[in-house]
């Protein structure tokens, strides 16, 4: 694809007029075999760990938490309220959020001149696999893809078209994005340093581009605000996970990049990037490729999560879309196209989506590498065992019994299916929940869920600590809670306002 002269592909610099028509039928197939994938697996396996968070946030509303903006929680709460408390309903926002950025990079591809299988093309990218993961599950990184996505292509019709006033538009979507996640500012960042290296510079002093920047600032300013006045906690949660994966994330980022979107469409990326560097009718926006580059150096040096450039690759990736529609000119390159789009696919859905049983993922080895699968298991399981526990103390120790759990996943899970429990006797020191309250001085019981593998971490804080059971889905599958104990511990050693905030910690 990177081998066709250029000659044969360059074409004026695109305005409005020349642009190919919007190839409906390619891009709606492709976003409708999204769409069934997603919609037909959605209710299988259970809820992710931080699907269960999200919907305890939703239920108190704020202006933003120490891990996150509001954003997500809410859009949970949403769902919840529109679709009913079921797995599907609070799924539908991340399914059409998927569909949505099918149709997105087709319009990438448009805009860099690709036709109608160029645009579809472009389009399977989001049946890629880590779009459809964040498809399948609801995550902050599921509204992020859509937003850097929808800021790249509106930063490509500024500087392809001419058009500075799409600046505004970019700026629309930065504000509104940051009540979800404050990503989009690494991207604004580093494309910020391409231009000025690779230009054209001069978009940066154009007014309509401060005029954008004013405009996100004024749309996020309460984000910002909420930052200012709590000291930074977003910086607090990327120092804990810099901690704590940072190692991995480094080790894993070139990895990554390969199954972003599937090993056997990375060519496509390859195409992108060539012709972003290459061809002089994409030099306005030869800034992406560059910026992707930085990209990558920055999120080694801070150790941030591979999977945060999927939005800018995705970019990449349409407009090696429109590559690859001229580079397939003959019928055994389209078959060896087509091909490639159909085993990626097939690929995709078998890693992302629960397609399979938990026992032939297990025997797979998905389980393995995909730990958005192990985060959906044994979660009713779970909380069926502590509220046996808890069942099983004494009447007058039930009636005063705190139920005090290691992670967001775990008392996201208690929230959700622990009917026999109180919800008003439940704890957790992790992340935004540790400010959600503290236990009653009159507690002088503790049912502690997943603290370490005895329980050890927090035995010093009491007088008296049993393993009364130990966490057990009966999957065979490992995970976060798998043999992780349920203590019972009786009688602080001190207060609980000086135990507490021994509980806090932030992953």
């Amino acid at each position: 694809m990177a081998g066709v002269p250029q000659a044969d592909t360059e074409k004026a610099r695109p305005s409005r007029a020349s642009l190919p028509p919007f190839a409906f039928a390619p891009v709606a197939v492709a976003a409708a075999v999204v769409a069934v994938a997603l919609m037909a697996t959605a209710s299988r396996y259970g809820y992710h760990r931080d699907e269960l968070y999200f919907r305890v946030l939703g239920f108190h509303p704020s202006w933003g938490y120490v891990d996150q903006p509001p954003g997500t929680p809410l859009l949970a709460r949403a769902s919840v309220q529109i679709f009913g408390d079921s797995l599907w309903g609070l799924r539908v926002p991340a399914m059409l959020a998927t569909v949505g950025v099918a149709v997105l990079l087709a319009l990438v591809a448009r805009e860099v001149g690709a036709g109608r299988w160029g645009q579809g093309l472009a389009a399977v990218g989001a049946a890629g696999t880590f779009p459809l993961v964040f498809g399948h599950v609801l995550l902050t990184a599921t509204v992020d893809m859509v937003a850097w996505v929808l800021v790249l292509l509106f930063a490509m019709r500024a500087l392809l078209r001419q058009e500075p006033r799409w600046w505004l538009a970019v700026g629309a979507v930065v504000g509104v994005s940051l009540w979800f996640k404050l990503l989009v500012v690494l991207l604004l960042a580093v494309l910020a340093v391409a231009l000025l290296l690779v230009g054209p510079r001069s978009a940066l002093a154009s007014r309509w581009l401060w005029a954008g920047a004013l405009l996100a600032l004024a749309l996020g300013s309460p984000m910002v605000a909420y930052q200012v006045v709590n000291d930074f906690p977003q910086l607090t949660m990327a120092q804990a996970l810099q901690e704590n994966k940072g190692e991995e994330a480094r080790i894993l980022l070139v990895p990554f990049q390969l199954s972003l979107v599937g090993l056997t469409l990375v060519p496509i990326f390859i195409a992108g990037m060539v012709a972003l560097v290459r061809r002089p009718a994409l030099r306005p926006v030869r800034a992406l490729a560059v910026g992707y580059g930085i990209l990558l150096v920055v999120m080694f040096l801070l150790a941030a999560q591979p999977y945060y450039s999927l939005g800018l690759f995705l970019t990449i990736y349409a407009v090696g879309a429109a590559r690859a529609e001229m580079w397939s000119g003959t019928v055994p390159r389209r078959v060896a196209l087509a091909a490639a789009v159909v085993v990626n696919v097939v690929a995709a859905v078998a890693f992302a989506l629960p397609v399979f049983s938990i026992a032939a993922q297990a025997q797979l080895g998905i389980t393995e590498i995909n730990q958005a699968t192990r985060d959906q298991i044994g979660w009713p399981e779970y909380t069926r065992q502590v509220t046996d526990v808890v069942t099983a103390l004494p009447p007058q120790q039930r009636a005063s019994a705190v139920v005090i759990t290691s992670n967001y996943g775990e008392y996201g899970a208690l929230h959700r299916y622990g009917s026999g429990l109180s919800t008003a006797r439940l704890y957790s020191g992790h992340n935004e929940l540790h400010r959600l309250g503290s236990p009653p001085e009159r507690a002088r019981v503790a049912v502690l869920v997943g603290f370490g593998e005895d329980g050890s971490t927090v035995r010093q804080w009491f007088a008296s600590c049993e393993v009364a059971e130990h966490l057990d889905h009966g999957l065979g599958v490992g995970n976060e809670e798998q043999g992780r104990p349920i203590t019972v511990c009786r009688d602080p050693r001190e207060s609980w306002a000086v135990l507490w905030p021994r509980f806090q910690h932030y992953s």
